[in-house]
């Protein structure tokens, strides 16, 4: 009989990683445990055991915590994404092109690299006989993951079961970093405009107004439970959420969470004493399963997103008693932000763009000197961040990245790969910080020196998309994909592309990523105006160099000669304040909308950022500015086809087969 144990992880982990020798040693006790004999390393053989070893917590997080960092513990491999499957004889690893040259350099022999040879499926498939078990962790798949195991290897005639006990999670053991026990905390007053006890109103009307008349609402995803309650942790890095569920219903909240990181004026601000609708029930974290399971005998409906809910949870609800939508209302809800949380994220850009605007110029009196880092430059900037107010550290893990790097879309920085950032190189910084008010995320790319006429080409081609794509109009309700082929059209008359998303939504000190809101992904949902968006198009030349231009924007209400139908239409407006690299920009190939709208965007960051720079008493960097917001020339401007452009806009909208 053999065994498939699946423990997810698709984002970065903190901590130590292990040596060649202790991964090999730990996957060794995996074999023992499962009963299988151990191959001599001479052998040419690899481990015994069928083991998705990649790693995720038991929300479906895009981030994790370091005692969920399973797959890289395992492996060696600490990539954002990635699934490694280790079965009698061999031991494979999985991940997008992305990670390729990180994976080959940090697994061991071990471990094979499957670049696209072979699904996961198949290989489980090929690695077992029928009739075999094949068991996972159900607490790492999201539903739609589990069920795309589960179908095929039914077809292929093998059992796909359930099991809780994580062996990874065994053999770590005492050397597993231990859970969080820090004190959950509340947002301060003055950054929230709805208390929990409105928005627990908001969401419970919700419920009623839902023609299936759910009498329960499961909430999973950590980010929703923060955002409902105003709380905030710190079990995540670069994310202020805490292990916890949530089941809300019509006579009570139920809150699954280690109760002792409870201060007791975070009980009385929840109503723990109390027993009426809306006062907090807690229950242990752990007892989720077994609450559902007992709920779930009534005569009752329970309403899942099933994009933040993990089989775990999922399994122990009867088929006849679910409600299953793709996002929560609470995940939707929440990503339309109230007239506070703007006010927020656009006051925090300001100050992010001070601490950014630091670390250009220091960058361009130390650069030329030859005593800058991608990662001495990574740390100093998130220094800089943690010096502006409210500051609550980063948003994710700086992308400090030079020359060939940064043709890497997701680099980050490390000992082994460290690069001199150099005037004769292209320079890539995405960055941003978590502040009380407001997340925040800014990528911009630099040269100080002579760049070619490609890289100009190349950039203005990128600042190109990002500027259409800013000032595109359209109906309320328009899907983010739609709106994709603004970003990328005037790359693609040039015969160039990237192979990444152009948007996600971000959250209001909550997550950098938050979905579904977003452009040129498969979570996006309907724009609404007051939705964040990024707006991030780039260009990617292997092994020379790489671009992105990021802003977070804001959707808002466009200025319309009609409204059509009586639906209002919607545009973008950046709040990201930072200049672009003006020495990239080549204005011949824009056309006069295009410097028109930069000039605009110009303005508003000098009017914007100059006064906090100068409340800062920051005169050198003030100067700075005022050197690069100074006005674009139209002397030299060609015809931009927009004929082509409502071509390509015609086809995006009849079809929704570009999917990133």
């Amino acid at each position: 009989m053999s065994s498939f144990v699946s423990v997810r992880y698709l984002v970065n982990a903190a901590g130590n990683f292990p040596s060649h020798i202790e991964v090999y040693l730990s996957m060794a006790r995996i074999f023992e445990m499962m009963k299988f004999p151990f191959p001599a390393p001479e052998d040419g053989e690899h481990i015994a055991a069928d083991t998705d070893c990649s790693t995720a917590i038991k929300h479906s997080s895009e981030y994790i915590a370091p005692q969920d960092a399973r797959r890289a513990w395992i492996t060696g491999f600490s990539g954002t994404a990635g699934t490694a499957v280790v079965s009698k004889m061999k031991a494979t690893l999985w991940t997008d092109g992305r990670y390729w040259i990180q994976a080959e350099r940090q697994m061991d022999c071990n471990w094979e690299l499957n670049k696209g040879e072979t699904t996961i499926v198949d290989w489980i498939l090929n690695e077992t006989r029928e009739g075999d078990i094949v068991a996972a962790d159900p607490f790492v798949f999201s539903i739609v993951e589990w069920e795309s195991y589960k179908k095929p290897l039914l077809q292929g005639k093998r059992q796909f079961v359930a099991e809780e006990k994580n062996l990874v999670d065994i053999i770590w053991g005492a050397d597993r970093p231990p859970n969080p026990t820090d004190d959950i905390f509340k947002v301060p007053d003055q950054f929230f405009e709805r208390t929990w006890q409105m928005k627990v109103k908001e969401i419970r009307a919700q419920m009623k107004e839902n023609p299936y008349r759910p009498t329960a609402l499961l909430i999973s995803a950590l980010d929703e439970t923060a955002w409902l309650f105003n709380l905030r942790g710190d079990d995540i890095p670069y994310n202020p959420f805490f292990k916890s569920y949530t089941l809300l219903t019509e006579n009570f909240i139920r809150l699954f969470v280690n109760e002792s990181r409870l201060p007791q004026h975070i009980k009385k601000y929840l109503n723990t004493a109390c027993t009426t609708d809306m006062c907090v029930q807690l229950k242990p974290y752990t007892d989720i399963r077994q609450n559902l399971q007992e709920y779930a005998k009534g005569n009752v409906k329970i309403w899942i997103g099933q994009e933040y809910t993990t089989y775990g949870v999922y399994e122990v609800i009867p088929e006849s008693k679910l409600l299953i939508d793709r996002y929560s209302p609470v995940q939707l809800t929440k990503s339309v932000k109230d007239s506070t949380e703007q006010k927020g994220l656009k006051a925090a850009h300001v100050r992010d763009a001070v601490a950014v605007i630091r670390y250009f110029v220091w960058l361009e009196k130390n650069v030329p000197k030859g005593t800058v880092t991608e990662v001495s430059g990574a740390d100093y900037v998130n220094k800089l961040r943690s010096e502006q107010k409210y500051s609550k550290g980063i948003s994710f893990e700086t992308i400090s990245a030079s020359g060939l790097n940064a043709a890497l879309a997701h680099y980050s920085p490390n000992n082994e790969t460290n690069r001199k950032l150099s005037p004769d190189e292209m320079y890539l910084v995405d960055s941003g910080g978590q502040y009380l008010d407001g997340t925040t995320d800014i990528t911009r790319t630099l040269h100080w020196g002579t760049p070619t006429d490609f890289q100009k080409e190349a950039y203005t081609r990128v600042l190109m998309g990002n500027i259409d794509l800013a000032r595109s109009v359209f109906p309320a309700n328009t899907i983010g994909d739609k709106l994709d082929v603004w970003a990328r059209h005037a790359l693609w008359e040039a015969g160039l592309n990237y192979m990444h998303g152009t948007g996600h939504g971000i959250g209001t000190f909550l997550s950098v990523h938050e979905w579904p809101v977003g452009i040129g992904s498969h979570h996006t949902c309907q724009l609404q105006e007051g939705m964040f968006t990024s707006i991030e198009p780039g260009y990617y030349q292997d092994n020379e160099f790489g671009i992105r231009i990021e802003d977070i924007s804001v959707v808002v209400k466009a200025k319309t000669k009609h409204t059509f139908g009586g639906v209002p239409y919607l545009t973008f407006e950046h709040i990201s304040l930072v200049p672009y690299e003006r020495k990239l920009i080549n204005v011949s190939i824009m056309n006069k909308e295009q410097i028109d709208w930069l000039n605009k965007y110009y303005e508003r960051i000098w009017n914007t950022v100059s006064p906090e720079l100068q409340a800062q008493k920051l005169t050198e960097e003030y100067d700075w500015l005022r050197k690069h917001t100074q006005l674009f020339s139209h002397s030299v401007i060609v015809k931009y086809p927009l004929i082509s452009l409502a071509g390509a806009l015609l086809g995006s909208f009849l079809s929704q087969a570009w999917i990133l």
